[in-house]
């Protein structure tokens, strides 16, 4: 496999130069990926693209050809950016570092590290482009399909995004993270082959424009695709189209076969559906499932729904495959803590006017609280360099900073369980993670949503689920805000972090 190290941006190279440069290359550093918002206006998201952060990580090398192009990059003054030393070094580079990450399939909120990168902080930053190229578009799809899923209520969605998504490696990226955000199947057959999804389809318009009549392409069809009949009736006249359907199918049972169904795409498809359903089965065909497609996505979905239409099968396009009403996910990559010479970790912590985007320091790790019966609770983010037992508050994140105590009540254990949600996936530049197979990801997807209460995975002004910093760490995150501003302010020494 041809490895990505050069999928990056110029100025991790730079960076990474001036940390080698300065003799700072092996400095201990840890990084983590997370974003800020949840996507589309929503409650939460889902975690996807480990296997792929994995397989990236495990082919990472630069490549003569890579090292000789680098070499040919020019500064201002027109004279090489790197030293021929650097490249060599680069050309001879071995992945050394720790990454731990959050299961594909995990719901996530903003601010939890869905990657936490520890080591060499040269390798560390050398890797950020690309773990965010993948981690943000997987995400952003998988979650834009969870929610296609959840309002279809049981009806099977299809990925039909093939033909409008940004390109082969958009489409194939985006039909892997519709499969695990709970999609039943995908159009995609290079995907379908790929990644062990099933693949579904059946004819298009051409197919019917190619013959004299609408009857007589049908008829082919069935003759020739017999097992795999579900016939596109809107080419010109759609209830008539279904009664062309309704004859070829009652042709096909003859013969031993099943009429699997019908495809409406376009018209009033609540209407059109009813009616169609009316016909299917008023001649016996109750089990015809009626198929939906035509720029459909959860809002229309939803919709449709409410209006009683008799869909089954929802073929969902061009809005899941570009995540059409979100461009992207907005992940970051912030450094947490450095190690000193004193062997113990300093947390770092960038800060802005803008509350959100003041990143937490630590070695961050992700507690998820859970009551008796398997209900999540909250999840706080605690430092591993910090002392924590596993109970405690949380400070959480919002503009008040409510209080929260998770694990204890009244001074005593609660009966509920935790889990600590970030997982070593490689150790020393050695992968230490077995990847579940990829219908184990869309199934943990179904597990995790129906641990969270509805009102959090709603639409329209989800409820807050409660996130935040385990109390100890949250004041570490004061403490350094404060320093930071004292110093800015000409509070002198006194102000050092």
């Amino acid at each position: 496999m041809q490895s990505m190290a050069m999928l990056t941006d110029l100025y991790q190279l730079t960076m990474a130069y001036g940390y080698w440069k300065s003799g700072r290359a092996d400095q201990e550093g840890v990084f983590h990926l997370f974003y800020r918002r949840n996507p589309f206006g929503g409650g939460y998201a889902v975690a996807a693209g480990l296997q792929m952060v994995i397989e990236y990580l495990e082919g990472y090398r630069f490549g003569k050809e890579d090292i000789e192009y680098l070499g040919t990059i020019a500064g201002n003054d027109g004279k090489p950016v790197f030293d021929r030393e650097f490249l060599s070094y680069l050309g001879s580079l071995k992945l050394t570092v720790q990454v731990d990450g959050i299961p594909e399939g995990t719901v996530v909120f903003p601010h939890e590290p869905m990657l936490r990168v520890k080591g060499s902080i040269l390798q560390g930053q050398l890797l950020e482009t690309t773990l965010l190229n993948i981690m943000n578009f997987q995400t952003l799809i998988a979650t834009k399909a969870s929610r296609v899923v959840r309002v279809a209520g049981g009806d099977p969605v299809l990925e039909f995004g093939l033909r409008r998504a940004q390109g082969p490696d958009g489409a194939m990226s985006a039909s892997r993270a519709a499969y695990i955000g709970g999609c039943a199947a995908t159009s995609n057959v290079l995907a379908g082959r790929k990644y062990g999804i099933p693949v579904r389809g059946t004819h298009a318009h051409s197919w019917v424009m190619s013959f004299d009549t609408e009857l007589e392409a049908f008829e082919e069809y069935a003759r020739v695709l017999p097992n795999n009949c579900v016939f596109l009736v809107d080419t010109y006249d759609t209830l008539e189209g279904v009664r062309n359907a309704i004859q070829v199918g009652r042709k096909l049972a003859k013969r031993g076969y099943r009429m699997v169904g019908i495809r409406l795409d376009s018209g009033d498809l609540a209407l059109l559906s009813i009616s169609a359903r009316r016909l299917l089965d008023e001649s016996g065909f109750k089990d015809a499932v009626i198929v939906a497609s035509n720029d459909l996505d959860e809002r229309l979905i939803e919709s449709l729904k409410r209006q009683g239409a008799c869909i089954g099968l929802w073929g969902v396009g061009t809005k899941l495959a570009t995540a059409y009403d979100q461009a992207a996910l907005g992940g970051v990559y912030k450094l947490g803590a450095i190690r000193g010479e004193d062997g113990g970790w300093h947390p770092r912590v960038k800060i802005s006017e803008q509350m959100i985007k003041t990143s937490n320091p630590g070695v961050q790790q992700v507690r998820r609280f859970f009551d008796a019966d398997g209900m999540a609770q909250g999840d706080m983010i605690f430092d591993e360099s910090l002392p924590f037992d596993g109970v405690g508050a949380m400070i959480e994140f919002g503009e008040y900073g409510k209080r929260r105590t998770y694990g204890v009540v009244r001074g005593v254990r609660s009966g509920g369980r935790h889990e600590d949600l970030l997982v070593p996936v490689m150790h020393q530049g050695v992968v230490v993670y077995s990847s579940p197979s990829i219908h184990q990801m869309r199934d943990r997807t179904a597990a995790q949503l129906s641990a969270f209460p509805s009102g959090v995975l709603r639409f329209d002004n989800p409820q807050q689920y409660a996130c935040g910093l385990e109390e100890s760490l949250h004041a570490v995150k004061r403490k350094l805000i404060e320093a930071a501003r004292s110093k800015l302010s000409g509070g002198g020494e006194g102000a050092g972090v």
